[in-house]
């Protein structure tokens, strides 16, 4: 059997930042906490993805933002918790070896207020089982630190500079929508030893009680996910795609997909994988949804693979 057949049998394999994949899904920081809640859900597997990023991790424990820290909103949510976490060492100490690292692959998610906090983390991480790590440089709902670094594609390439000095497993830059030019961004970022893209972290967003007249967050800002900024997240993918593709470098294109159609979308625009998020708090078995539409789309439009289909986007 040749090597194209092979790749027809097995369609949403895929390879991202040097390591293979069995499904082209992430499931999204913050979304599935340390990669153990959905897991309580009958019918769900975490074999159904390739990759879990883990909830956002910092170098001491942080207790989040005062609340109320999640809002619906029309075809969304906004969340401001604030990266609430045990801290780098508990994770890497007491949550990683509870992990079934047979089942799927593991991302570590970094966040931090300083760079050298950056760094402090990256480096745990790096001793650890852990397969890639992600790098928060783009969270809205803190008032520190990572927001700031973002939006700055100089910053942003700093703190990505650090945090490769002190690693050699592949780094994923998750990229900020609330920026100016985030192609130059993710230059800059590839450029500094970026290996992958996170496009995009959700988008500053409130709420408001007319009654009160107070903002319903209690961070009054948080960040707004859910299929209210797909168009806006499909329109970075392509955009970031151009400078990716340039470089070799792969996109986890992110942002509203609750559908087949809306991560054949983003795969169209530039996305070698597709982030679940929101979507799953509703319908947590989505991913096998997902999976099952794009295997379909590869056989029906007799494709080679996912390869195939990244970056095909017709502008003529």
């Amino acid at each position: 059997m040749n090597a194209a057949a092979k790749t027809v049998e097995n369609p949403l394999r895929t390879q991202f930042c040097g390591l293979e994949l069995g499904s082209p899904i992430v499931l999204l920081s913050g979304c599935v906490g340390f990669g153990e809640e959905y897991t309580r859900v009958e019918g769900f597997s975490n074999r159904d993805v390739g990759a879990i990023v883990l909830k956002g991790t910092t170098g001491q424990p942080r207790l989040g933002n005062r609340p109320h820290r999640v809002y619906e909103t029309p075809s969304g949510m906004l969340n401001a918790i604030g990266l609430q976490n045990p801290g780098a060492d508990h994770v890497v100490k007491k949550i990683l070896p509870t992990l079934d690292f047979t089942e799927t692959r593991f991302f570590a998610n970094v966040s931090g207020s300083t760079i050298d906090e950056y760094v402090e983390v990256t480096r745990r991480f790096d001793d650890s089982p852990i397969d890639a790590i992600e790098i928060n440089i783009s969270c809205p709902n803190v008032k520190e630190g990572g927001v700031q670094f973002g939006n700055y594609p100089e910053m942003s390439a700093r703190v990505v500079e650090a945090c490769r000095a002190v690693t050699r497993k592949p780094l994923i830059t998750k990229l900020s929508p609330n920026q100016t030019d985030i192609k130059e961004n993710a230059r800059r970022c590839i450029e500094a030893g970026s290996n992958g893209l996170a496009v995009i972290n959700t988008i500053m967003g409130m709420a408001i009680d007319v009654r009160s007249r107070r903002p319903v967050i209690g961070n009054i800002q948080g960040g707004l996910s859910g299929p209210a900024i797909k168009p806006i997240a499909l329109l970075k993918v392509h955009q970031v795609y151009e400078v990716a593709k340039k470089h070799g470098v792969p996109i986890i294109g992110q942002g509203g997909i609750a559908t087949v159609e809306d991560a054949l979308e983003f795969m169209i625009a530039g996305a070698t994988t597709v982030g679940l998020g929101t979507a799953l708090f509703y319908d947590p078995l989505l991913c096998r949804k997902i999976n099952a539409g794009i295997a379909d789309y590869i056989r029906t439009h007799k494709l080679r693979g996912i390869a195939e289909l990244v970056g095909s986007l017709r502008t003529d």
